[in-house]
Parts: structure tokens; C-alpha cells; sequence
């Protein structure tokens, strides 16, 4: 499995090659007709010291520096992506409530650090959630979520300095369809909880968390766009047509040449990770956005072939263009557009009791 960024350390060399003998080991692919099989993959993560390996180690994390976190998500990004995405939302959630001392927050932390429960983490500004205060009850939709489970927890990032978690008890899920990410388990949930219910955490370093899920999006993305590019060359490499492989044509190596282009600056993007909000949010776009186009190239280059599902090269496509969806990395450039001009959107979901 090729990697195109800058040269890893032997210790990111070593977790990239456990990341791709785990997949390659593995009899089948996972679906959402198997949520148990998924469970156990995640929970098997967070015993191989993956799934929550960002995390500060005080907070029960392994601690690792951003580059060996997005080399980790690079690669579940090549094989699955809906996996990179929950553990890039257990990463942003674990950053906020990793230090509560609440009973519930805790038991939940250690199930996320056990890969057993899952989160969902999302904005109160974006477009897809629609959550209000009424009666001393936060109630309300949110659209989309894409955790591996159907049952997540909920936090709700509320304006600039504050969090809620809402527990599972407080939310009612409904699945909905998508084209790709295999295993997400893509959920409406609705919401109907009591305000004394909800963990409120206050000065919560939001912006971080932000910046923590963007990373996790440009992350996955170069992985999907890694892998539809390694799949393209294999397929031109092989296949035979007038007489030679599709390599000994000059506009498939033209095309190749492109895919690999595209592919290795998301590498690049993998490894870097910034606290600005705006240039976290513009990598992500980007990175989603090149996903497409490098799994589009790449499905061309396999001719006919490609929109076949006997093949992997359209699934990639699918990954790609449900991952920008289920990141909501257009609703996060809108606020951090505002942020940039001095002008955020920072709703109050739960006002001070009067």
C-alpha cells in the first residue's frame, strides 16, 4: 500500500504496515447488515492501542503526536472509512470530556477508549441540526450522524466555549440510506432530553475539537483517494487491450500520473494538523472535494469495468462522496468563513435558568 507523503518514522512505518495486515487478513468486508462484525473490528482497534491512540494519555489515550494519528487514519481510510471517521469523532469527544468526573461521562469515556460505545460529535450551527431549548428540554433533530453504531451518544458543540453531551437515554435514532462508508450505521436522531439531564461543559476548548474532527475528514479522505489510486494503476498495469497494458498508452499514464498527484498531497494533509480552525477546515475541504476527484479519475481509468461492483474502484467513489456528507466539511467552511471575518455563528442552545 502506497504512501506519498514525506518519509515516516520507523514507529508510523510499523503502524501502517499492522493497519494493512489487519485488513488484508480479514475475510470479508464490513456492511451495515453486520453491525456486530463492526463492533468487534472497532473494539479490536482499541486493543491493537488505535482507536483512541490522539487522545492525551491523561485523559486514557495513547498520547500520539498528530502525525502518527493521521498516518492511523490514512490507513482506515484506505480500508474502512466509516471507522476512521467514528474514531476521529471519539478523538474530538474524549478531548472535551475526557477530564469529566461526572459517573455517566466517565463510564462513556471508558467505552469509547474500549472502542464498546460510540459519539457522535456535531455543531449546534450546522444546517443538518435543529436543536432548541423549550420548557427546561433540549429537543430537536439532527439530521445525520455516521458513528458504526446505531445507538451513539450525542455532543453537541454549542457555540465557542461550551459542549453538551447528551446521553443515549435522551435520543431516539431512525436509519437512513447513503451511497457509501460501509458499516457507519447513518442515523436521524431525535432529541428529547431534560436539561438536567445533559453534561454541560463549560470554557470547553471547542475550537480544538473542531479542528480535531477536520483533521480526522482530510485524514480519511487521503485514504480513499490513496487507495482508488493504488486500485487504477493495479487494474492499467494488467490489463491487457491492442495488444500491451493500458500503461503503454500515454493519456492512461497521463491519468495515473494525476491520480498520484492528487493523492499525495491529501498524504501530505494526512500528517499536518493545525489549531486554527479556518486552515483546518480549508484542508478538509480540499480533501474531500480531491477524494472525488481522484476516485472519479480512477474509476475511469477502469473503463467499463469500474461501474461494476465486482470491482472495489466504484465503492471508493461512494466512500468519497458520502464521507464529504457525513464530515459536513461545506457547513464547517460556512462558520469558519464567519470565524475568518470576525463574524462566527455561536448559538446558545440552553439559556441560564431565569
Amino acid at each position: 500500500m502506497t504512501w506519498r507523503a514525506a518519509r515516516l518514522g520507523e514507529e508510523q512505518d510499523d503502524l501502517r504496515a499492522m493497519l494493512d495486515t489487519l485488513a488484508a487478513d480479514r475475510e470479508s468486508e464490513i456492511s451495515d447488515d453486520d453491525p456486530a462484525e463492526v463492533a468487534r473490528l472497532r473494539q479490536q482497534l482499541a486493543e491493537l492501542g488505535v482507536w483512541t491512540m490522539g487522545v492525551r494519555e491523561e485523559h486514557g489515550g495513547g498520547g500520539a503526536d498528530v502525525a502518527t494519528l493521521g498516518v492511523a487514519w490514512e490507513r482506515l481510510g484506505r480500508h474502512w472509512p466509516s471507522l476512521g471517521w467514528a474514531s476521529a469523532q471519539a478523538h474530538a469527544a474524549l478531548d472535551l470530556i475526557g477530564g469529566e468526573e461526572d459517573a455517566e461521562g466517565v463510564e462513556l469515556c471508558a467505552g469509547l477508549h474500549a472502542g464498546t460505545a460510540t459519539i457522535a460529535v456535531v455543531d449546534a450551527a450546522a444546517a443538518h441540526v435543529d436543536l432548541e431549548q423549550r420548557d427546561r428540554r433540549l429537543i430537536g433533530t439532527v439530521d445525520r450522524v455516521d458513528t458504526t453504531a446505531a445507538d451513539p451518544a450525542l455532543l453537541v458543540l454549542d457555540g465557542s466555549d461550551r459542549a453538551l453531551l447528551i446521553p443515549v437515554s435522551g435520543t431516539t435514532t431512525t436509519a437512513i440510506r447513503r451511497t457509501g462508508l460501509a458499516g457507519a450505521q447513518t442515523r436521524t436522531v431525535i432529541v428529547d432530553v431534560a436539561i438536567d439531564d445533559v453534561l454541560q461543559i463549560d470554557a470547553a476548548p471547542v475550537a480544538s475539537a473542531r479542528c480535531r474532527l477536520m483533521h480526522g475528514a482530510a485524514a480519511v479522505a487521503a485514504g480513499i483517494a490513496g487507495r482508488a489510486t493504488d486500485d487504477a494503476a493495479d487494474y492499467a498495469g494488467t490489463r491487457v487491450q491492442f495488444g500491451g497494458p493500458l500503461t503503454a498508452i500515454p493519456t492512461v499514464r497521463g491519468s495515473l500520473f494525476d491520480q498520484a498527484a492528487g493523492a499525495s498531497v491529501l498524504d501530505t494533509l494526512a500528517v499536518a494538523a493545525t489549531d486554527d480552525v479556518v486552515t483546518a477546515t480549508g484542508a478538509a475541504r480540499h480533501a474531500c472535494a480531491q477524494a472525488i476527484e481522484v476516485a472519479t479519475a480512477a474509476l475511469q481509468s477502469h473503463g467499463g469495468y469500474g461501474y461494476l461492483t465486482e470491482y472495489p474502484v466504484e465503492h471508493h467513489l461512494r466512500d468519497a462522496i458520502s464521507l464529504r456528507a457525513a464530515t459536513n466539511v461545506d457547513g464547517a467552511a460556512t462558520r469558519a468563513a464567519g470565524v475568518l471575518v470576525g463574524r462566527p455563528s455561536n448559538p446558545t442552545l440552553v439559556k441560564e435558568a431565569s
